[in-house]
């Protein structure tokens, strides 16, 4: 049994503690909050016997092994490393940190303090992700993918009528990138490596944000364009085009719906029923690399964070959105 804490009550906690809920090794047993009050309303509603208001005292507490962070992407890095400075595995939500730097020093404190660190990108362990890149030798020399992560947020209403929510703060290192082109990213490098070359457009908010944009990562041979957005949504599939046959997949972030089409016109439903909440992939996967004494993941490698902060970093450089953050990646 694999004892965790959460930092953070948000909707996103909220999931991550219901899926856990169907896991046999997982229970939790802390949460930490600012709000003390915030945090005993949680406590209660998921019977957690455990609340902290303060980071300092929670990492010195014995009462878990892990921790699942869910904080604004800005604090992730401080916090992990104080974590793992106490011994405890952590799960990290996407994006890792605020730039390539942050990264790495996580991934070096994993492995001086021998803990295990992973990002918790769940995209890359869905069932029907799996199929995408079983099936990806049926397409042939693959040339074109094109794929859409835009969802208007709930938090820009506010934003539009003069307020400034913190899903549109600099200083929380987030934006339309961060929060939603990693689910796009970070599964591209995953099925194809590290791009030749990156260019990336979007449109800058005045809070200093991108509120969408578009990264085109060139390949030898093919290219991957991706449109990501917090103030639109859009309703298309993706698809990953090949000289013989085309996957087309209703969201790329996550699959539900894969078909191949081939140049004659036939067409082969791939796609797997999978009705288990998204997160319990993720969250059994990085049970099983502790319980195996993995410090990093064979699936979500260290690797891979890096590249996809690389990417993220350059394709930021590119639109003119900096984050307070970023002084310090210098």
């Amino acid at each position: 049994m694999i004892r965790f804490a959460v930092i953070g009550t948000n909707w996103i906690t909220d999931r991550f503690l219901q899926a856990g809920e169907g896991i046999a090794d997982f229970t939790c047993t802390a949460v930490y909050s600012r709000s003390a009050e915030k945090g005993q309303a949680f406590a209660e509603k998921y019977g957690i016997d455990t609340v902290f208001t303060n980071l300092q005292q929670m990492a010195e507490s014995d009462t878990f092994d892990a921790v699942y962070i869910a904080s604004p992407n800005a604090l992730h890095k401080e916090q992990a490393m104080l974590m793992m400075e106490h011994q405890k595995h952590v799960l990290c939500e996407k994006p890792f940190a605020s730039h390539r730097k942050e990264v790495e020093e996580m991934i070096a404190a994993a492995k001086k303090h021998q803990v295990c660190l992973m990002e918790a990108m769940k995209t890359t362990f869905l069932p029907n992700f799996l199929q995408i890149k079983q099936h990806l030798d049926q397409l042939g020399p693959i040339r074109q993918v094109v794929a859409h992560y835009c969802k208007y947020s709930s938090r820009y209403d506010a934003y539009r009528n003069g307020e400034l929510p913190n899903a549109f703060k600099p200083e929380l290192s987030n934006g339309s990138l961060m929060d939603i082109g990693v689910y796009l990213v970070y599964p591209v490098i995953s099925l194809f490596g590290l791009p030749n070359q990156i260019t990336a457009r979007g449109y800058k908010l005045s809070s200093g944000v991108d509120g969408n944009g578009s990264v085109l990562l060139q390949y030898d041979g093919h290219q991957a364009l991706l449109f990501h957005s917090k103030i639109s949504t859009s309703h298309l599939s993706a698809e990953i085009q090949g000289e013989d046959a085309t996957m087309v997949i209703d969201q790329f972030h996550r699959p539900s719906q894969i078909t191949i089409h081939d140049r004659d016109g036939h067409q082969t439903d791939i796609s797997l029923k999978d009705d288990q909440p998204a997160m319990s992939y993720e969250i059994n996967h990085f049970i099983e690399c502790i319980q195996q004494g993995m410090g990093q993941s064979p699936v979500n490698t260290f690797a891979l964070s890096v590249q996809t902060m690389s990417v993220m970093d350059e394709a930021r450089r590119q639109m003119g959105v900096m984050y307070p953050a970023d002084r310090q990646n210098v």
